[in-house]
């Protein structure tokens, strides 16, 4: 039976942190990554050893801005497919979202240290990130590959 996690009674970031400490290899999707939240799951994706079969991978895609929405809505034409210029555009936009996530309220220590732990886990091939442009994405999926009597994989 699938669990709810509302993170008012059942938080997501307690389960997932207990199930990557049992994990060598994860899949993540989601419509946002907050920077700062990375820090959350730093230290056990830390622990692996990086590569394909022991890393984490992050699937990240955008939320259309209201504008944007409004646009797709009423275009009279349906494309599927953008061009170089258009992906160069989304990647420069997202790139200034990531900035303007840094440049709200004051980093603490604990979020510099895990920006540094993010910076340092893509290096060293513990972290590989990939951006959806398609269409919006506005996902939350979490895998975690482990080897235990459960099982090889659990979803969350």
């Amino acid at each position: 039976m699938p669990k709810i996690f509302d993170n008012i009674e059942n938080h997501l970031s307690n389960t997932l942190k207990q199930t990557l400490e049992m994990s060598y290899r994860s899949d993540f999707c989601v419509g946002y990554f907050n920077l700062r939240g990375w820090k959350q799951v730093a230290d056990k994706i830390e622990k692996w050893n990086g590569g394909e079969n022991n890393s984490c991978r992050l699937l990240v895609g955008m939320q259309n801005l209201g504008k944007d929405t409004l646009k797709e809505y009423f275009s009279t034409t349906e494309t599927n497919s953008i061009d170089n210029q258009e992906a160069i555009k989304i990647k420069k936009r997202l790139a200034q979202e990531f900035k303007d996530q840094l440049t709200i309220g004051i980093p603490t220590e604990a979020d510099e240290v895990g920006l540094r732990k993010l910076a340092k886990q893509i290096k060293e091939k513990k972290v590989f990130v990939k951006l959806f442009f398609r269409h919006p994405l506005h996902a939350k999926l979490y895998l975690l590959f482990r080897k235990d009597p459960i099982g090889p994989k659990l979803a969350i």
